[in-house]
């Protein structure tokens, strides 16, 4: 007996001790989950994938952002900094970039690398690889055009190549001084060719990058959570970043919910502005309600996005010889008939500049407010443009269409009112986003709403929009706009790599488009952003891009 008592003795102080254990660990661990600091947005517009190739739409970009790192990075102020290269040089002809990678980075940690410690470094090897799976048909990357101007051999291998570890090349058929800009894009992220070999087309829902944060879990339309990155290669000062424990994405489609959430302190951050809380979040001049200063702040600066409407230019399209917006008259009248600024004023709280200077915009080099060729609200000089289209006063002119998704009804409706004033027959046809775009790219709409979210920080990319080689659906020309002299300037600004020659030319560029007028420019939109006092160091930039691996929060 007195054995067996001593057993029992024995277990029974195990038993208290291991109790204690349990209790002490269970409270450190509330602890720890009450120290976590879990950053928490949401994708109204969902995600579709978390593969960098196919990061077309800002719900993408943002997640991938988090994920994955690119050879270059853009800095708040739209400047080209090192990220996965340390350095770069360019050849003086401008056709060959050799850039430096760092040797401290590493890929997410994961069950699939068999290496010591889960640990894969990143080679310039797997440069080449996520850049040739781009242009890969077979992955079908819808930024494939981003590579268009990189050389090939007779194989229609392209011009990437790894010298070394440590070392990768890249070749172009012509210069093309924009190119560092388009590298900071998502679609360039760098992937490990073992992962995306395994999973395939799933790699959309198993990523693995570099990036200051990795893939938890994702649970369509309802959660995506990602971690922090203990072994990221960033740091500010003697910090490593990121500070961010957590990053949690809900779904919530409806704006007026996610603003609930917000207000409630469910969400950190919330991006843009809604009809259905913009009066309620706003003042009158576009400032946010002191009501809400307490709980919130509120980040704005000129975003680099151009909202304007398009003219279908295509003199072969349907019933083109009754079309009167294939007179430029028409088309310059139309532009000269609407006050942009008062539209901002009554239906955006003036948040956005008007789109009075052309079609590059506003804070994007070389746009200038001192410009003379864009249009400002003069229904005399409208008027008398159409008189000498044909149409005094609007008679005889047909009724004009406008297609446009319903997010942007009101700013049409305001137009449609204002150029009825001076004698236009204006019809607006609602259709559905999704349905808009596919018939835009189909070139089935005459005239139809349209915006151009900068994908690189380099006026090139919205003149690219007016290149006559550019035709949709292989380029970004929707309106199939023609005009040989633009094409001719278009073509020397790529040769060129003086920056004051570049500019000069885009300047002149913008003028012609203005003067031919396929597009009426509404207005430059504004990044606005709403969060949470508890959030530190949110960044603002003029692409509108997250970047969250400086970001703190307090508890």
């Amino acid at each position: 007996m007195g054995q067996v008592f001593g057993n029992m003795k024995d277990k029974y102080i195990l038993c208290v001790i291991f109790s204690i254990i349990i209790f002490f660990y269970a409270c450190n661990n509330s602890e720890n989950k009450e120290n976590r600091t879990v950053f928490r947005y949401n994708e109204s517009a969902g995600i579709t994938s978390l593969d960098p190739a196919f990061a077309k739409d800002q719900a993408n970009i943002w997640a991938c952002n988090q994920l994955y790192n690119g050879l270059v990075q853009i800095d708040s102020q739209l400047r080209i900094r090192p990220c996965l290269a340390k350095s770069w040089t360019i050849s003086e002809d401008g056709k060959t970039y050799t850039f430096y990678l760092r040797d401290d980075v590493y890929f997410h940690n994961t069950d699939f690398f068999t290496f010591p410690e889960s640990k894969r470094k990143m080679l310039a090897s797997d440069v080449v690889y996520s850049f040739k799976r781009i242009v890969d048909k077979k992955v079908a990357s819808p930024g494939t055009w981003i590579f268009n101007m990189v050389d090939t051999n007779d194989q229609g291998e392209y011009a990437f190549f790894d010298l070394n570890d440590t070392t990768f090349v890249l070749r172009l058929t012509e210069s093309f001084p924009p190119l560092l800009g388009l590298l900071s894009m998502q679609y360039c992220s760098v992937v490990p060719y073992e992962v995306v070999e395994k999973y395939q087309k799933d790699f959309r829902k198993y990523p693995v990058g570099t990036g200051p944060f990795m893939f938890k879990t994702w649970k369509e339309g309802l959660k995506l959570v990602m971690l922090k990155n203990p072994n990221y290669f960033e740091y500010e000062g003697n910090n490593r970043l990121p500070y961010l424990d957590a990053i949690s994405v809900s779904f919530i489609i409806d704006k007026q919910s996610v603003f609930m959430e917000f207000v409630k302190g469910n969400l950190d951050f919330m991006s843009g502005l809604d009809a259905s809380y913009k009066d309620e979040l706003l003042t009158k001049d576009g400032r946010l309600n002191p009501v809400y200063n307490k709980h919130m702040y509120m980040l704005t600066m000129p975003y680099l996005n151009t909202e304007y409407l398009g003219f279908l230019m295509d003199k072969n399209q349907e019933n083109a010889k009754n079309n009167p917006l294939l007179i430029k008259e028409i088309r310059q009248a139309l532009n000269y008939g609407f006050d942009r600024k008062k539209m901002l004023r009554f239906l955006r709280s003036n948040i956005g500049k008007p789109g009075c200077y052309g079609m590059i915009p506003y804070d994007l080099p070389p746009f200038d407010t001192n410009n003379t060729y864009g249009y400002v609200y003069n229904p005399e000089k409208a008027r008398a443009l159409m008189a000498a289209a044909g149409y005094p006063n609007g008679i005889g002119l047909p009724i004009i269409t406008i297609s446009v998704s319903e997010s942007y009804m009101d700013i049409v409706q305001y137009m449609a009112y204002e150029l009825e004033q001076i004698g236009f027959k204006i019809k607006i046809s609602k259709l559905q986003s999704g349905t808009q775009r596919q018939m835009i790219a189909k070139s089935e709409l005459p005239f139809f709403r349209g915006s151009w979210i900068a994908d690189y920080p380099d006026a090139e990319n919205y003149m690219s929009l007016f290149y006559s080689k550019n035709f949709c659906p292989q380029g970004p020309n929707y309106t199939h706009y023609i005009n040989p002299q633009f094409d001719k300037w278009y073509e020397q600004s790529q040769r060129t790599i003086n920056d004051s020659v570049r500019m000069d030319l885009y300047r002149k560029m913008d003028k012609l488009v203005m003067e031919d007028a396929p597009v009426i420019v509404l207005y430059y939109d504004q990044v606005l952003r709403f969060v949470r006092n508890e959030v530190e160091n949110m960044e603002n930039n003029a692409m509108n891009l997250l970047v969250l691996k400086r970001v703190k929060k307090k508890n």
